[in-house]
Protein backbone atom coordinates (compact mmCIF):
# COMPACT_ATOMS: atom_id res chain seq x y z
CA UNK A 1 0.00 0.00 0.00
CA UNK A 2 1.22 3.08 -0.88
CA UNK A 3 1.34 5.47 1.97
CA UNK A 4 1.93 8.52 0.35
CA UNK A 5 -1.69 9.37 -0.02
CA UNK A 6 -1.97 9.44 3.98
CA UNK A 7 1.07 11.36 4.39
CA UNK A 8 2.58 15.12 3.82
CA UNK A 9 4.95 15.33 1.58
CA UNK A 10 9.00 16.00 3.16
CA UNK A 11 8.39 19.28 1.84
CA UNK A 12 5.50 20.36 4.18
CA UNK A 13 6.55 18.20 7.12
CA UNK A 14 7.44 19.62 10.12
CA UNK A 15 10.56 17.81 11.78
CA UNK A 16 11.96 17.99 8.00
CA UNK A 17 11.28 21.26 8.14
CA UNK A 18 12.98 21.92 11.13
CA UNK A 19 16.47 19.99 10.21
CA UNK A 20 16.39 21.38 6.96
CA UNK A 21 16.59 25.12 8.27
CA UNK A 22 18.60 23.66 10.97
CA UNK A 23 21.22 22.58 8.50
CA UNK A 24 20.93 26.18 6.53
CA UNK A 25 21.37 28.42 10.10
CA UNK A 26 24.64 25.61 11.14
CA UNK A 27 26.46 25.46 7.90
CA UNK A 28 28.03 29.08 8.04
CA UNK A 29 28.62 28.43 11.97
CA UNK A 30 30.24 25.28 11.34
CA UNK A 31 32.49 26.70 9.19
CA UNK A 32 33.55 29.35 11.60
CA UNK A 33 33.79 26.73 14.49
CA UNK A 34 35.77 24.25 12.44
CA UNK A 35 38.39 26.93 11.55
CA UNK A 36 38.75 27.41 15.51
CA UNK A 37 38.77 23.72 15.95
CA UNK A 38 35.77 23.79 18.41
CA UNK A 39 32.83 21.70 18.56
CA UNK A 40 29.02 22.91 17.85
CA UNK A 41 28.70 21.25 21.41
CA UNK A 42 31.11 23.32 23.24
CA UNK A 43 30.45 26.70 22.02
CA UNK A 44 26.79 26.31 22.92
CA UNK A 45 27.98 25.43 26.30
CA UNK A 46 30.38 28.12 26.40
CA UNK A 47 27.71 30.56 25.01
CA UNK A 48 25.21 29.12 27.90
CA UNK A 49 27.92 29.72 30.65
CA UNK A 50 28.79 32.78 29.09
CA UNK A 51 24.89 33.99 29.48
CA UNK A 52 23.90 32.34 32.32
CA UNK A 53 27.16 32.73 34.70
CA UNK A 54 27.84 29.46 36.94
CA UNK A 55 25.58 27.02 37.21
CA UNK A 56 24.67 22.99 37.92
CA UNK A 57 25.26 20.90 35.42
CA UNK A 58 21.31 20.17 34.19
CA UNK A 59 21.18 23.25 33.49
CA UNK A 60 23.44 23.31 30.91
CA UNK A 61 22.52 20.66 29.35
CA UNK A 62 18.81 21.99 28.97
CA UNK A 63 19.93 25.33 27.85
CA UNK A 64 22.21 23.92 25.46
CA UNK A 65 20.12 21.25 24.45
CA UNK A 66 22.38 18.10 25.19
CA UNK A 67 22.02 14.87 27.39
CA UNK A 68 23.33 15.47 30.42
CA UNK A 69 25.82 12.35 29.86
CA UNK A 70 27.03 14.01 27.57
CA UNK A 71 27.51 17.64 29.09
CA UNK A 72 29.49 15.40 31.32
CA UNK A 73 31.51 14.04 29.14
CA UNK A 74 32.31 17.42 27.21
CA UNK A 75 33.12 19.52 30.59
CA UNK A 76 35.82 17.23 31.61
CA UNK A 77 37.48 18.00 28.23
CA UNK A 78 36.86 21.91 28.40
CA UNK A 79 38.43 21.57 31.92
CA UNK A 80 41.26 20.22 30.77
CA UNK A 81 41.45 23.07 28.32
CA UNK A 82 41.47 25.82 30.97
CA UNK A 83 37.58 27.26 29.19
CA UNK A 84 35.61 26.27 32.16
CA UNK A 85 36.12 25.39 35.83
CA UNK A 86 33.87 22.57 37.97
CA UNK A 87 33.39 22.41 41.55
CA UNK A 88 30.88 20.98 43.90
CA UNK A 89 28.24 22.89 45.26
CA UNK A 90 28.69 24.05 48.75
CA UNK A 91 25.03 22.87 49.88
CA UNK A 92 24.20 19.94 48.08
CA UNK A 93 27.78 17.87 47.82
CA UNK A 94 26.02 15.89 44.68
CA UNK A 95 25.88 18.75 42.13
CA UNK A 96 28.55 20.16 40.22
CA UNK A 97 28.80 24.06 39.68
CA UNK A 98 30.00 25.10 36.49
CA UNK A 99 31.54 28.64 35.42
CA UNK A 100 32.86 29.87 32.21
CA UNK A 101 37.00 31.56 32.42
CA UNK A 102 38.41 34.02 30.84
CA UNK A 103 40.18 32.03 28.16
CA UNK A 104 36.58 30.23 27.53
CA UNK A 105 35.35 34.02 27.30
CA UNK A 106 37.93 34.98 25.15
CA UNK A 107 36.85 32.15 22.29
CA UNK A 108 33.54 33.66 22.49
CA UNK A 109 34.90 37.28 22.17
CA UNK A 110 37.36 36.47 18.99
CA UNK A 111 34.41 35.33 17.39
CA UNK A 112 31.71 37.26 18.25
CA UNK A 113 31.99 39.20 14.64
CA UNK A 114 32.06 36.39 12.76
CA UNK A 115 28.81 35.21 14.62
CA UNK A 116 26.82 38.67 14.27
CA UNK A 117 27.73 38.48 10.60
CA UNK A 118 26.35 35.50 10.18
CA UNK A 119 22.78 36.55 12.22
CA UNK A 120 23.09 39.68 10.53
CA UNK A 121 22.86 38.14 7.19
CA UNK A 122 20.12 35.82 8.13
CA UNK A 123 18.21 38.79 9.64
CA UNK A 124 18.69 40.91 6.26
CA UNK A 125 17.87 38.37 4.40
CA UNK A 126 14.44 37.37 6.11
CA UNK A 127 14.08 40.72 7.52
CA UNK A 128 13.48 42.14 11.43
CA UNK A 129 9.79 41.14 11.80
CA UNK A 130 9.98 37.91 10.21
CA UNK A 131 12.41 36.43 12.09
CA UNK A 132 10.92 37.60 15.49
CA UNK A 133 7.73 35.79 14.20
CA UNK A 134 9.73 32.66 13.73
CA UNK A 135 11.50 32.92 17.02
CA UNK A 136 8.48 33.66 18.66
CA UNK A 137 6.55 30.25 16.82
CA UNK A 138 9.48 28.30 17.68
CA UNK A 139 9.35 29.39 20.97
CA UNK A 140 5.58 28.93 21.29
CA UNK A 141 6.30 25.58 19.41
CA UNK A 142 7.97 24.38 21.93
CA UNK A 143 5.29 24.67 24.76
CA UNK A 144 3.35 22.46 22.21
CA UNK A 145 2.28 18.96 24.07
CA UNK A 146 2.51 15.95 22.00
Amino acid sequence: MNTQSHTKSTARSLPIALLRARETVMAPIRDMLQGIRLTEQKWRILRVLDELGEVEQSAIAHEACLLLPSVTRILRTMEADGQITRRQDNEDKRRTMVQITDAGRTILENNLATSLAISNNIEAQLGREKLDQLLDLLEELQEVKV
